[in-house]
């Protein structure tokens, strides 16, 4: 099976702590490890360099404006760039959670490397997280820093809820006004206490969030109501509108009742939402880590803000 987790030399760049994540991929370290022990755990303590690109025409090298971004470890060329890209070097994004680690505000929790080594990431658990249902249903607060060497790709730190019963990756609504993360182009200087600055991360909360999971997980939906929320969030397109219901939509009605913790706040929006968090992250696409990929860098994560801002929308009206 092709994986995205970046294998070197027959190994997944790739460290845990916790349960397995992903086949089994990489090796499981202690939870109490610093960012630069997770670096190199990990296998991520490389470097880029920008190397001036150049087209062979007739014989002859001509300077074509742009950047090669090479590992320096294999010389692994990741990346064609802009003159003015300025690479993050993933020893600086790790270096990003010291003084919260020190502190004791988090501990790293998953580091690797996906694509070859164009997305390096970080999670670290934050000391913070919520419960519902009398403590049954807990959700736990993460930070997570994606370093890409791609171009095109921003720099981009965000929290991450996560609820434990189905380690789905949750979201928190851009409708909310809450800073949740931030995102910094590689065309600027990475400054790191900016960053912090913008998104309160001295003083991280769960409030808001936790304010919108316990409305939804008391308010119910009807038969026409979830009808309603899966085909706004996966409506039939193209050729495919002869069908009644998208494929995402009847997956989702599949396994409503079947997920990991269905039975937390069963009939509610609290379950509709966490059904679609569920299938994005445990189901839809062909692997795991392609899974994990679009859950935490690509469409799936959009696809999660909306299923929370419609979730919000129809429980207020429900």
């Amino acid at each position: 099976m092709a994986h995205n987790v970046e294998m070197v030399n027959g190994k997944a760049s790739l460290a845990y702590a916790g349960e397995v994540p992903w086949h089994g991929l990489g090796v499981k370290v202690p939870a109490d490890l610093t960012p630069a022990q997770m670096l190199e755990k990990a296998g991520l303590d490389w470097e880029v360099e920008k190397v001036p690109a150049f087209a062979e025409v007739a014989g002859e090298k001509i300077d074509v404006g742009k950047s090669a971004l090479v590992r320096t470890s294999d010389n692994r060329v990741l990346d064609v760039v802009g003159n003015d890209w300025n690479p993050l070097q993933n020893v600086e994004a790790f270096e990003f959670f010291n003084d919260f680690v020190m502190a004791g505000e988090m501990e790293m929790h998953t580091a690797g490397s996906l694509l070859n080594g164009k997305r390096v990431w970080a999670l670290a658990k934050v000391s913070d997280s919520f419960e519902l249902f009398g403590g049954r249903d807990r959700v736990d607060n993460y930070l997570l820093f994606s370093n890409p060497h791609e171009y095109g790709m921003s720099i981009d730190i965000r929290m991450t809820p996560i609820r434990v019963v189905c380690n789905n990756t949750l979201t928190v609504s851009l409708r909310s006004g809450t800073k949740n993360g931030t995102k910094v182009s590689h065309r600027v200087q990475f400054d790191a206490e900016t960053v912090k600055e913008t998104m309160g991360l001295a003083e991280i909360k769960m409030d808001t969030y936790k304010e919108m999971a316990e409305f939804i997980s008391t308010k119910r939906f009807t038969e026409e109501n979830k009808v309603e929320y899966l085909e706004r969030l996966f409506p039939v397109l193209g050729e495919a509108k002869r069908k009644k219901q998208s494929k995402g939509a009847s997956n989702i009605l599949e396994l409503l009742d079947t997920q990991p913790g269905a039975e937390l706040g069963e009939g509610t929006f609290w379950q509709l939402y966490n059904g679609v968090t569920y299938y994005v992250d445990h189901q839809m696409g062909r692997t795991d880590d392609n899974r994990m990929n679009n859950a935490w860098f690509g469409s799936g994560v959009k696809k999660k803000q909306d299923a929370l801002d419609l979730a919000l929308e129809m429980a207020e009206v429900a």
